[in-house]
């Protein structure tokens, strides 16, 4: 996974954690598994497979989508193993897909984004730097974890953009303007110098914690959901900014294309989801706006 498909430590880490679910069902009794305890990978049988699918769905209380994952990881390790020779057929090689569940991405409106910004007006080193990094979620839909390993080096004011390490470590340029640029710019040279002050191991990071350190995903996610709170936007998440971003931009008039690149996504499929997001605001604001959209 990490050498081979460069994949990213998050998937790595859901990959690692399916499959030491995988072993312990197999061959701990306690968890349900409906025969002896599996000692070998040659005991692996389909029939294993959708066992394991329907304790994750069932006992553990999985969404679909977190199932449909799981499988997805037994069907790249069991390819894996032939194609290494260690099996000689694939048990999950007839076992299809959990169909994921159709949902649209949550997405703030124009307003709410507004309000959320606005009420971040604090001047202490940790207030400029979390309205920076809003305005960067926003501004650029980054992911949290592009965020966190952004790099001084990798800011460009001067063309104003910003290089990004994305899924798979791709590099992409994301553009930056406007209020995001003045707050990042305010944070750097007001902001970041005082958290950074005193810090034993210098660091290159854009985004740092109380302590001078790089910032952590989790650390992000509270600021987020913290400053959505203020504002009385409920469980606020970094990627909710960037699903806004998307189809702030699209109702804008931005091209599918171009909000693909900006965003790192691999195919056009991924960020056709926002065309539905965009019907469906359409949608709400008719039957909410429109006299006889109620009418039978």
């Amino acid at each position: 996974m990490s050498v081979e498909r460069a994949s990213s430590r998050e998937t790595v880490r859901a990959y690692r954690h399916d499959l030491a679910l995988y072993r312990a069902f197999l061959t701990d009794p306690a968890l349900g598994f409906p025969r002896a305890p599996v000692s070998s990978l040659d005991d692996i049988d389909r029939d294993a497979v959708v066992a394991f699918e329907a304790y994750l769905s069932g006992a553990r209380s999985f969404s679909a989508s977190s199932v449909a994952r799981a499988v997805a990881t037994l069907k790249s390790f069991h390819k894996f193993l032939v194609r290494e020779g260690v099996l000689a057929d694939n048990p999950t090689s007839m076992v299809v897909l959990p169909k994921k569940p159709s949902r649209l991405p949550d997405v703030l409106s124009v307003e709410e984004v507004g309000s959320l910004l606005d009420a971040m007006d604090g001047t202490a080193p940790r207030d400029l730097r979390d309205r920076a990094m809003l305005e960067v979620l926003y501004g650029c839909g980054l992911r949290v974890s592009e965020l966190c390993g952004l790099d001084c080096d990798r800011v460009d004011f001067e063309r104003s953009f910003l290089a990004v390490v994305g899924k798979g470590d791709k590099e992409r340029i994301a553009p930056f303007s406007g209020a995001a640029a003045r707050a990042l710019s305010r944070y750097l040279s007001k902001g970041r110098p005082a958290l950074v002050k005193g810090y034993a191991r210098p660091t290159n990071a854009v985004f740092l914690n109380a302590r001078g350190g790089r910032i952590s995903r989790q650390s992000v996610h509270a600021i987020v959901a913290r400053a959505g709170a203020a504002v009385g936007i409920a469980d606020l998440h970094p990627h909710t900014l960037r699903h806004s971003c998307a189809t702030h931009m699209l109702e804008g008039g931005a091209d599918l294309r171009l909000i693909q690149d900006m965003l790192g996504h691999a195919d056009i499929s991924t960020t056709q989801i926002y065309t539905h997001v965009q019907q469906s605001h359409i949608k709400e604001e008719y039957e909410s706006a429109h006299p006889r959209a109620h009418l039978r």
